[in-house]
């Protein structure tokens, strides 16, 4: 006779306790957890909602906790009163229901405790502290949303970050938020012209372009990532010369001047557009990231710049919605690169932003994104290649 399934509850709480005190990455560690759990499909969706929205709601729900729960906790303790809460609080799970399951879950020495925790965080008034509680994101995020954004954007782009993200497959089976889709396809590769993905992992704006018939090269500075777009290139079923994978430095890149008729920097950036599919990054970005990336964006940007064809384009992308990181950065690459031409960006759902487009998160229901393209003067230039290695 097999045995029984575990609770989904005790899943949850296993991936929440490696994500807070090991620092795993909760969308890493959570397909272990679940791949060797031997639940069925429904309990797998029920422990990625918990294992989810307890690490977006974290601040608020050591809220709660902390006002009754006094002293150190175990992680495990802790990680069971964050999903306790969670689903009292922010699921609107009945109090009996949330309460016997979450004590259920946890071992004999700690069921008083985490009982009589939840039971009062169940009646608990919910005056919040500050918006950065209620909503669940450090201060300096919340601040330079409505800074960047202002009050009314922020907090409804906030919001809908607390939420789940969207799943959009395309034709060819790749998963890729739909903002992304269309970045790909603003660049508007066609058959025949050479393009370079600068920052290509892990690969979807890659086998995009190629789907158009250009000749796309991607490039990624670590071995790793560029394998990774090695393997989504083979699942999508693109072969191997129809996207050469090449591990570069982008700031550095080993090509010559002129080499390509459009390229696409989708930079590195801190992600701020897109926490509602990494709910634990908000918790991992600190402060100065959006300034420490900006000045390496800038680089990327203008070693980019060179490999541009005369009167070619020019696409930087970033699933941010910082300043300092779009417009910033789009207006320091203008006044350093005259001559180039800013060019028309998405319309639709996306708005104009500085000489190029941004999409808010609570738009569409995509990841937030912001977008700007070039076209180069008119140059003489020799396009050719140095050698690189290709995966």
């Amino acid at each position: 006779m097999s045995a029984a399934p575990p609770d989904p509850r005790r899943v949850a709480i296993d991936a929440l306790v490696r994500i807070d005190r090991d620092g795993a990455y909760a969308n890493l560690v959570l397909p272990k957890v679940l791949a060797r759990s031997g639940l069925g499909e429904r309990d797998r969706a029920f422990v990625t909602q918990l294992v989810y929205g307890t690490t977006r709601s974290r601040r608020a729900c050591d809220w709660f906790v902390d006002r009754f729960a006094h002293g150190d906790l175990d992680p495990e303790v802790r990680a069971a009163l964050r999903l306790g809460t969670y689903q009292l609080r922010m699921l609107g799970t009945p109090a009996h229901a949330a309460v016997s399951a979450t004590v259920d879950a946890v071992p004999r020495r700690v069921k008083g405790l985490v009982n009589a925790v939840l039971r009062k965080v169940a009646t608990a008034e919910d005056a919040w502290p500050s918006d950065a509680v209620r909503l669940s994101y450090p201060d300096w995020i919340v601040d330079a949303m409505v800074d960047d954004l202002g009050r009314d954007d922020a907090e409804a782009a906030l919001v809908s970050m607390n939420g789940a993200a969207s799943v959009t497959e395309r034709a060819d089976g790749y998963v890729q938020d739909e903002a992304s889709q269309q970045v790909a396809a603003a660049v508007g590769a066609r058959a025949g012209e050479r393009v370079l993905d600068q920052c290509a992992a892990p690969g979807g704006k890659a086998t995009a372009l190629a789907a158009s018939g250009a000749g796309v090269v991607a490039a990624d500075a670590r071995p790793a990532r560029a394998g990774l777009v090695a393997s989504n290139r083979e699942r999508v079923g693109l072969a191997a010369d129809a996207l050469p994978v090449v591990v570069a430095d982008g700031t550095a890149a080993p090509f010559g001047r002129g080499t390509f008729d459009r390229v696409l920097v989708d930079a590195p950036c801190s992600g701020l557009g897109s926490l509602r599919r990494r709910p634990d990054a908000r918790w991992r970005i600190d402060e100065a990231a959006p300034a420490r990336l900006a000045a390496l964006q800038d680089r990327l940007l203008a070693s980019a710049a060179d490999l541009v064809a005369p009167g070619g384009v020019l696409v930087y992308s970033v699933c941010t919605l910082t300043r300092a990181e779009t417009t910033g950065v789009a207006d320091r690459f203008a006044e350093g690169h005259e001559g180039w031409r800013p060019l028309p960006t998405p319309d639709g759902p996306w708005r104009p932003w500085g000489t190029g487009a941004l999409l808010l998160p609570q738009v569409a229901g995509t990841d937030g994104m912001a977008i700007f393209a070039w076209r180069s003067p008119d140059r003489t230039g020799r396009p050719d290649v140095a050698g690189a290695a290709t995966l």
